[in-house]
């Protein structure tokens, strides 16, 4: 008896895909659908099965036979699950590429999620010449171009790297819609879990080897262009080597746009720079740790940008008269050193792109490096690039080395009993123009890297429109630092009436949420959505908030001097005159005085002096650095024992609590004093990167001795 006629295959096609279901003529309905429901993981109600695909012909679940209901070798089922959609050409044609089973749920970046949606056709205009038809015709020259024919256009017009969204278009076209179309991330380590012998470096085998390595040119790249929103932020980066001759390094945030220029292409859009702490020279940089890295990534977050990339400067005057710098990185040298390339991939592995298509839910990465260099025209040139895909494959799996003497090359390692490393080749054309395959070792760093086009745009653009310039952070070496008084000095130089338009600082927002008197990481919400919004109404309803009060006051503490006759206080208004007709109480007394005077007559303290708070005794960085020149302990050089507590009081608070100088205080003796009346010392000219001058009349011997940018006195 022959029973190959018995046994048939029934074809079921779902949302998910298609599969080969076998059975038997004899076997029931009943039988046959849950063992359709155990093959596409449904439960008996979840899906329903149909002869038609318009949903006809519904299969029940009954003890008839396959054969009675007329189901041969071969046949076409439909499956829908439970709660489809109504119209089942809408449920086909839009399948996933993948069986929810075998991809995981991946949240893609919002530009992706926009291109997604996009036809991705290439619209082209009426031809003049060609086209002999209305202007309601479409013809062969003129027609929409659709994705199957992009590639075509693609090499005659850009002749480069096709947007990555257009390789998953190539992909996923078709009439598999790209069921089948996977994106595998490259591995270069042994696959773990292989029991069939010895680990390695005693064993290995087909199954757990990683595969060699044929390094090719990437046809596709994830960026097709960074723009900076205008030339400040650039200029302001090259203010730090302009002022030392050292390097720089810095993170790029900003936002992923459409770039409309190239069809499904994305724009990496610059909206700041945040310069980390770092060591440089005129040759090198090194990155230390930044204890607020995750602060600024939550506060970029928050006004809507994201790390984009990273920025390095490798410039050389050439001609300090003109302002020309060397052009050194050319076809003869080298564009990114392997060093550059190897740093560039792992700051790509950290920022890796979120992708449906490949089954580990990420696939490449949008972190771009741009290098202000020296161009062919001796000026400073802004270049864009980032390293392909097994680039960053093998620096993650760390089997990539830079050569010490030749920049442009890099050296795949060779296998240790620590590691196993696959073999990595190129191909390239041998003196007798032959193709021929190289081990890579050395590597030519051009097969890793690939270019972007880097832009400003004609229109300026300002997601931060503060025309002010708040010191940049960590740099200390340039005598710009982030701290209140530079906050008080920055408020009283600005002359909007636009709340919002003072605090659009990116390194104003990160000095109030990270300095460490006052943070504001918490209480600070409200304000970036303003900035974020470019919202006045919810910038002034901040303002008037209790944090603002107690920065207002802090900032009037340290000081910092209106820029007009008008006045210009801390909180970004005008400030209202004094009243010189009426009585005033004084700040640190209370006593009431009489108009016209301009020192209290019970203190003699100036009209408007405010004494340091609880608060800012306890933390010293608030302290003013230059008390009044009529301060009352100038009476000391008359009476040299007039107020000794006073005297005593005003160097422990000036001296002792101040962060910038360390002392170690003494009792004062009347001998002392009176001995050493000659000694003169300025107050009001300390601060942490000057020496002290003799100015003024402190009759007091200070033994000094300086310590790099920090003077530690002692008090006799």
């Amino acid at each position: 008896r022959n029973t190959n006629v018995l046994n048939v295959i029934i074809r079921v096609q779902s949302p998910d895909g298609m599969k080969k279901i076998p059975a038997t003529k004899r076997e029931t309905v009943a039988a046959f659908i849950k063992k359709v429901g155990n093959e596409f993981g449904f439960n008996s109600n979840g899906f329903s099965i149909y002869l038609n695909r318009n949903k006809t012909g519904e299969i029940l679940s009954q003890n008839k036979t396959l054969s009675l209901l007329k189901i041969k070798h071969g046949d076409m089922l439909y499956l829908f699950p439970s709660g489809s959609p109504s119209s089942s050409a809408e449920v086909m044609d839009t399948a996933t590429p993948h069986s929810s089973s075998s991809m995981p749920s991946v949240q893609e970046d919002e530009i992706d999620q926009y291109l997604t949606k996009q036809d991705g056709k290439i619209y082209r205009n009426k031809d003049p010449q060609l086209c002999h038809h209305g202007s309601l015709g479409k013809c062969v020259h003129c027609v929409p171009l659709e994705v199957r024919e992009f590639i075509f256009v693609f090499l005659i017009s850009y002749r480069d790297h096709m947007s990555f969204h257009a390789y998953l278009r190539k992909l996923t076209g078709g009439a598999d819609k790209g069921k089948f179309a996977a994106l595998e991330n490259i591995s270069c380590k042994i696959k773990s879990g292989c029991e069939g012998h010895p680990p390695w470096p005693e064993g290995i085998c087909t199954k757990c080897q990683p595969s060699a390595i044929t390094l090719n040119r990437q046809k596709y790249r994830h960026v097709d262009n960074i723009m900076f929103e205008n030339h400040t932020i650039a200029d302001r980066f090259l203010d730090f080597w302009r002022k030392t001759g050292s390097q720089r390094m810095g993170y790029l945030y900003g936002r992923y746009t459409e770039h409309k220029d190239i069809p499904l292409g994305i724009r990496a859009e610059v909206a700041a720079i945040y310069e980390p702490p770092q060591n440089a020279t005129q040759n090198s940089l090194e990155l230390v740790d930044d204890p607020k890295a995750a602060a600024v990534d939550e506060i970029a977050a928050k006004l809507g940008l994201c790390k984009v990339g990273w920025i390095f400067t490798d410039l050389l005057s050439e001609d300090t008269r003109i302002g020309t710098v060397r052009y050194t990185r050319n076809n003869d040298s080298h564009y990114l050193s392997a060093e550059e390339c190897i740093t560039a991939g792992y700051f790509q592995n950290l920022h890796s792109n979120p992708c449906r298509l490949s089954r580990d839910g990420h696939f490449g990465s949008k972190f771009v490096t741009v290098v202000a260099t020296g161009g062919p025209d001796n000026q400073v040139h802004f270049e864009g690039y980032q390293v392909s895909n097994q680039c960053m494959a093998l620096v993650r799996d760390e089997c990539l080395l830079p050569c010490k003497d030749a920049p442009e090359l890099g050296y795949a390692k060779e296998s240790s009993p620590e590691q196993y490393v696959p073999d990595v080749f190129f191909k390239d054309t041998d003196k007798f123009g032959n193709d021929v395959t190289f081990l890579a070792r050395p590597l030519p760093v051009e097969y890793l890297i690939i270019d972007i086009t880097t832009t400003f745009p004609k229109d300026p653009q300002y997601t931060f429109c503060s025309t002010q310039r708040f010191p940049i952070e960590n740099r200390e070496i340039l005598g710009e630092t982030q701290d209140f008084h530079s906050l008080a000095t920055y408020l009283s130089q600005c002359t909007s009436t636009a709340f919002l338009d003072i605090v659009s600082d990116f390194h104003l927002l990160l000095f109030l949420v990270t300095n460490e008197v006052m943070p504001l990481r918490d209480s600070i919400g409200l304000l970036l959505d303003a900035v974020r919004t470019s919202n006045e109404d919810l910038a002034q309803t901040w303002k008037k908030s209790e944090q603002w009060a107690t920065i207002e006051q802090l900032c009037s503490t340290v000081g910092g001097q209106p820029s007009s006759s008008q006045g210009y206080g801390a909180m970004g208004g005008p400030s209202a005159p004094a009243s010189s007709s009426a009585m005033w109480s004084c700040l640190h007394c209370t006593f009431m005085n009489q108009p016209g005077t301009e020192h209290c007559e019970m203190c003699s303290l100036p009209r408007g002096y405010q004494p340091p708070s609880l608060h800012a005794l306890l933390c010293p960085d608030l302290i003013p650095l230059s008390p009044p020149l009529n301060w009352p302990i100038t009476s000391l050089h008359q009476d040299p024992l007039r107020d000794l507590d006073a005297l005593f009081f005003y160097f422990f608070l000036f001296f002792t609590l101040s962060p910038h100088f360390e002392a170690s205080v003494l009792p004062i003796s009347q001998a002392a004093v009176s001995s050493e009346r000659d000694a003169l010392v300025s107050i009001h000219s300390m601060s942490k990167s000057t020496k002290p001058k003799l100015s003024t009349s402190v009759p007091l011997s200070l033994s000094q001795r300086l310590l790099g940018n920090r003077a530690v006195y002692k008090y006799i």
